[in-house]
């Protein structure tokens, strides 16, 4: 991997209020859990967020690696439509039951081609790769796509209807053999 880093998904969107977002899963800045990687417990991390701009309607979450060597990044999870009450998803919120999410969010396809969250997987000997989690605050209680839509038109919803943006980064390497 070049010393320069990729962009983050939201370096060319419009500025938008900033409120915060936490894990228990893992530190901002730090390493991701085993947990949090594919080969590993491929579970979502907890998320808990507050201070949401005035008028938010839903939210969504997306996980977003933007070191991936794709030219593209890579859509480890997205889901939107979470009731604006829900301020916290638990670990294991992206499984593919769906048990862990509220009521009427959905859920798309992740770059692995499945409804869940798909945990870190760099490839061996690539560099540290950073896993940009997003809680955005929607000005709609529904963004307008459904579960078939792809992470990136659902991205294109919430350029234009984002009212507040909170992420956190973590990050992980596989150094291989």
């Amino acid at each position: 991997m070049s010393e320069s880093r990729r962009p983050l998904p939201h370096d060319f969107h419009p500025p938008v209020a900033a409120f915060t977002v936490r894990s228990t899963d893992f530190d901002a800045g730090g390493t991701l859990a085993d947990a949090q990687v594919y080969s590993g417990g491929n579970t979502s991390p907890q998320l808990s967020w507050e201070d949401a701009p005035e008028g938010t309607l839903s939210y969504a979450v997306t996980c977003y690696d933007p070191d991936a060597p794709t030219g593209s990044g890579f859509w480890h999870w997205t889901v939107f439509d979470i009731p604006a009450e829900v301020t916290e998803l638990p670990e294991g919120a992206g499984s593919r039951d769906f048990k862990g999410l509220p009521e009427g969010a959905v859920q798309v396809r992740n770059d692995y081609g499945t409804r869940d969250f798909g945990g870190a997987a760099p490839p061996p000997g690539d560099g540290p790769h950073r896993y940009v989690f997003t809680v955005y605050a929607v000005d709609q209680e529904k963004l307008g796509p459904d579960a078939d839509a792809t992470p990136a038109v659902v991205g294109f919803n919430l350029r234009f209807h984002a009212l507040g943006r909170a992420q956190v980064i973590a990050e992980y390497e596989n150094p291989g053999e």
